[in-house]
């Protein structure tokens, strides 16, 4: 094992909760997620995976001795299929067993679907202070080709009743969907944008493996078709206000999604749940793991305190690449400093790297601070190819 003995400090510290059923799996979807087929037992099914989460926050509380809770994200799977009461459970127990930061982001994704008036009230009363919609898309047919269970009504109506109850709204879409023409795409981002919410994700859809579109491959629009859609659409985001501040995220002043931003920052995360990750600093090692993915199998292997399926600690020789691969999502880079803390490496040990990528026109360099370029963000890939041992 390759140590790593310079890492003082650790970085700020979030939990991700994972919610794993779904009402129905999306043909694009690669999350460990589940079609739940008893929906008359939902409620039992409900209350021993609370319990299960609960008893597995307890057995990692010695990983996490002493550290403050920055943010909390419900993810799933859809989270919005779990009632109120069960949340308030959750985040009780979170409260009792761990210190929270007193104004902690509290993040829950909810599908259009599942969702209405009285979910967002008891949402926010467990203390929910955040909720991410998954629209994906405002055109019917487009929904329908990416399994949603929702249509554009169900899709504007949940919007409107999320902006009631909570000052926090994501709108999660994408683009590039099967046969998406530009026209297409240019109306789902001016629709998202009309309803003002704090933060857009517009994601260029992907096809995964051992996903149904992975098996049976779909007509997507051209490389160059699907470029011209996300300039577009930041060009319309940037006219209504929203910062481009990652990747695939936009934003109105200071309503950044704080989770993320410490994932893109190097941040901590223990993750808890069926197939949950989570990554944890040490004074001599970082170290990543894994809980059981299949639900059945994860509440049983917390009751004998096992549920983590596997665990690895980062090679110093991969530290600069992990760090990239975050750290380079942000249109605003990173500085020098936040490099030689997060890692424990001095910033020399990548300086052939970094030569080849400012030579290549990928990262600029200017008072300590390292960001990609344009180009480097449209060619994301290629550039943290560079960083790959």
């Amino acid at each position: 094992m390759s140590q790593i003995p310079r890492l003082a400090m650790p970085p700020p510290l979030a939990l991700y909760i994972h919610i794993p059923w779904c009402v129905k799996k999306c043909p694009y979807c690669d999350f460990n997620s589940h079609e739940y087929k008893d929906t008359q037992n939902f409620s039992d099914l409900e209350s021993m995976y609370v319990n299960a989460l609960i008893k597995d926050l307890e057995f990692s509380l010695p990983k996490i001795w002493g550290r403050k809770i920055h943010s909390i994200f419900f993810g799933g799977g859809t989270p919005s299929l779990f009632s109120g009461k069960a949340i308030q459970k959750i985040l009780g127990n979170v409260r009792a067993l761990t210190p929270i930061l007193y104004d902690a982001e509290i993040t829950l994704e909810a599908n259009p679907g599942t969702i209405d008036t009285n979910h967002f009230e008891s949402y926010k009363e467990a203390g929910v202070t955040r909720v991410s919609l998954g629209i994906q898309s405002f055109n019917d047919e487009h929904l329908k080709s990416l399994g949603r269970i929702h249509n554009s009504l169900d899709a504007k109506k949940g919007i409107e009743i999320a902006m009631q109850h909570f000052n926090e709204v994501n709108l999660d879409l994408m683009y590039a969907l099967p046969h998406q023409t530009l026209d297409e795409a240019i109306n789902d981002a001016k629709i998202a944008a009309s309803f003002n919410a704090k933060h857009l994700s517009f994601y260029h859809l992907t096809i995964e493996p051992n996903t149904f579109f992975f098996k049976h491959p779909p007509k997507l629009p051209l490389d160059d078709e699907s470029a011209v859609m996300q300039e577009t659409i930041e060009a319309i985001l940037s006219e209504h206000g929203y910062k481009h501040y990652e990747t695939s995220a936009f934003a109105k002043p200071k309503s950044e999604c704080q989770h993320n931003l410490n994932y893109w920052q190097f941040g901590d995360y223990l993750g808890i749940g069926a197939g949950a990750h989570s990554k944890l600093t040490f004074h001599d090692k970082i170290s990543r793991e894994s809980r059981y993915k299949n639900p059945k199998q994860y509440i049983e292997k917390v009751n004998t305190q096992n549920m983590i399926e596997s665990e690895t600690n980062v090679q110093e020789k991969d530290l600069a690449f992990e760090f990239m691969m975050n750290q380079l999502r942000l249109i605003d880079g990173f500085t020098i400093q936040s490099f030689e803390e997060k890692t424990g490496l001095n910033i020399s040990a990548i300086n052939n790297e970094l030569k080849i990528a400012t030579n290549k026109k990928l990262i600029s360099i200017d008072d300590e601070i390292i960001k990609p370029t344009l180009l480097g963000q449209r060619f994301l890939n290629d550039l943290l190819s560079i960083f790959l041992k």
